[in-house]
């Protein structure tokens, strides 16, 4: 059954390739997007020429934090907008607070208003910290992060729990780990790393290369997107709820390995410059997805290999091959 779908953050990496998919799914979506200047406008806009062709499709440029939301006849919100990134957030951790915590509150007091209980919302992997052993589970606690951005998200996370408990909200928290693929943030590192080696220059490394991380291809979070979507339908069997759950790539990876798998598929030499630790930055991700294989039937489907091959034929068609 087709419905009115909000998409926050709709102009973003993950937004705009769920928004794609909403609408081949024949739902409408509303998306909002302030266009943060964390990357070029442009770069957003071109993320959203594809669906922008699509009559069920209709972008509202508003702040999330502080402008009215376009609610009319919206049946479910996909929470997606957030100033993200870990380093950033030390550099101006209010921005990063008003935008992920304020943002959120007002979101979900927006649909609140509006009688609307089925919420998404787009939390990170960053929330466990360093100190929840992996694989990290869902019912960890969480009460550790190491960032700004973290906290922020984590403090996200509280509020909906909240608005669950109080309005009878069906909401889910999904924990991305690493997503990366076609449009991904200039700034991440897969896509960083790629431009690098692509211009012969060499790869900043901070740390020894050990730290791993948990590496989900944007096909396989947008999945667990639409599978949310579907979980908020469902009829509780009493009042709200609200869940966290993990969606991973379902292996992890070496820095260095990464590194050298990124050089392999370009077929780029790579030459190492050596940084230290990054304050902030965690040793290790590492997603237990049982949950979200039970209750959403999430299964990551493209590995390391595969998404590091797609990104890169994606990257060459957009930024052009260099000698």
């Amino acid at each position: 059954m087709s419905a009115r779908v909000l998409v926050t953050g709709a102009a973003g990496f993950i937004g705009s390739h769920v928004a794609e998919a909403l609408v081949a799914a024949e739902h409408e979506v509303v998306g909002v997007d302030n266009f943060d200047p964390l990357y070029p406008r442009a770069v957003k806009e071109d993320n959203l020429r594809a669906v922008s062709r699509s009559p069920r499709f209709r972008l509202v440029e508003a702040d999330v934090a502080r402008d009215a939301l376009p609610m009319d006849g919206v049946t479910a919100v996909v929470h997606l907008a957030a100033k993200p990134g870990v380093r950033p957030s030390l550099e101006d951790p209010a921005a990063y607070t008003d935008a992920n915590v304020t943002g959120t509150a007002r979101v979900l007091d927006a649909a609140r208003r509006a009688a609307i209980r089925r919420v998404v919302l787009g939390s990170s992997s960053s929330v466990y910290g360093d100190e929840t052993p992996a694989p990290f589970a869902e019912d960890a606690p969480a009460i550790t992060p190491i960032s700004p951005y973290a906290a922020s998200k984590r403090a996200a996370e509280l509020l909906a729990s909240a608005f669950a408990h109080l309005y009878g909200m069906r909401i889910v928290s999904l924990r991305f780990f690493t997503v990366y693929g076609p449009r991904q943030r200039p700034d991440l590192a897969i896509h960083r790393f790629t431009d690098l080696l692509v211009h012969g220059r060499p790869v900043r490394m901070h740390g020894d290369g050990s730290s791993e991380r948990d590496y989900t291809y944007i096909s396989d979070a947008v999945a667990g997107v639409l599978a949310a979507l579907e979980w908020t339908s469902r009829p509780a069997r009493e009042g709200g709820a609200c869940v966290p759950m993990n969606i991973g790539g379902g292996t992890r990876i070496r820095l260095d390995r990464l590194i050298a798998l990124i050089g392999e598929v370009l077929g780029r030499e790579v030459a190492i410059e050596r940084h230290p630790d990054q304050p902030g930055d965690v040793r290790l991700t590492a997603a237990d997805l049982r949950r979200a294989e039970r209750e959403l039937g999430y299964r990551p489907r493209v590995g390391i290999v595969e998404g590091l091959r797609h990104f890169v034929r994606w990257y060459e068609e957009t930024h052009g091959h260099h000698s």
